[in-house]
């Protein structure tokens, strides 16, 4: 079992909106693969959010509804972007340099 510094910040919210951990020593479990794969599809939700906003930007004919909703998106996945990078940040800086693949 990991210490409580070890936990992972999984990529979804508990009741009330509060963060979810979870504690294992085994990395290819079924929830950290199962975390793994949600943040695999959150990461790429931002990227077509961004190729998105991208044409939108360019598009004279977008309209403000149109950006608001955009907008809207873009805001939670970069939400969830912020919590894999937190997720991964501290996994990183908890982890055995000894151990990079650097």
């Amino acid at each position: 079992m990991t210490t409580p510094n070890e936990l992972r910040l999984l990529p979804w919210s508990g009741p009330g909106g509060k963060p979810c951990y979870l504690s294992t020593d085994d990395p290819n479990g079924y929830m950290s693969r199962l975390a793994d794969g949600i943040e695999a599809v959150q990461l790429g939700r931002a990227k077509e959010l961004l190729d998105e906003a991208s044409e939108a930007l360019d598009d004279q004919d977008t309209s403000l509804d149109g950006m608001r909703s955009l907008v809207k998106e873009l805001t939670a996945a970069l939400r969830d972007v912020y919590r894999v990078a937190t997720s991964r940040g501290h996994l990183r800086a908890t982890s055995d340099p000894r151990e990079s693949a650097y």
